[in-house]
């Protein structure tokens, strides 16, 4: 792996001026601010018109990118949602920006890998997890059963936390 930077002196410069202020414990320190805190660009029309293209591809890996996108707009969702390809709907599935009538309908997938993704989507519908809990497949119900028991030990965790700080 190479250690050249490639970002040009001006590009350098903007990405400075534009960072969020991050102090370090002293206070006064900016220079291991970590990349994650920068702002994402502004979605534009064009990026959504992009994302509208994207998701009419012919490719089926193409119209999977368009349906990661946490900025398509809902029709897209739900042509997407509809679309021919499993892994274009697996992609659906597990994208939390989905609304939760389009993940509804995708718990009744007629592909298992589908239906696995809405089960671990974190704003799937209590209705749909009830439904995705009597699914046909083993798996299926693995993960919600998973699932379950994560948001169990994470309430458990919580109410912990919670009596430690009250006693405190």
């Amino acid at each position: 792996m190479s250690c050249i930077r490639f970002n040009t002196p001006a590009q350098r410069r903007q990405l400075a001026a534009n960072a969020p202020a991050m102090l370090s414990e002293r206070g006064d320190d900016r220079a291991d601010a970590p990349v994650a805190r920068f702002l994402s660009p502004a979605v534009t029309d064009s990026k959504v018109a992009r994302i509208r293209r994207l998701a009419a591809d012919r490719n089926p890996k193409i119209r999977a990118s368009a349906a990661a996108s946490y900025h398509a707009p809902e029709e897209v969702y739900e042509a997407l949602s509809r679309d021919e390809d499993a892994e274009v709907r697996a992609c659906i599935a597990k994208n939390e920006r989905v609304p939760c009538d389009i993940l509804r309908r995708l718990a009744h997938d007629p592909d298992e890998r589908v239906r696995g993704f809405v089960a671990l989507n974190f704003f799937v519908p209590a209705d749909a997890m009830t439904d995705l809990a009597q699914d046909p497949s083993a798996v299926v119900r693995g993960l919600v059963d998973w699932k379950a028991r994560l948001a169990e030990e994470d309430a458990a965790e919580s109410a912990e936390r919670a009596r430690e700080l009250t006693t405190a």
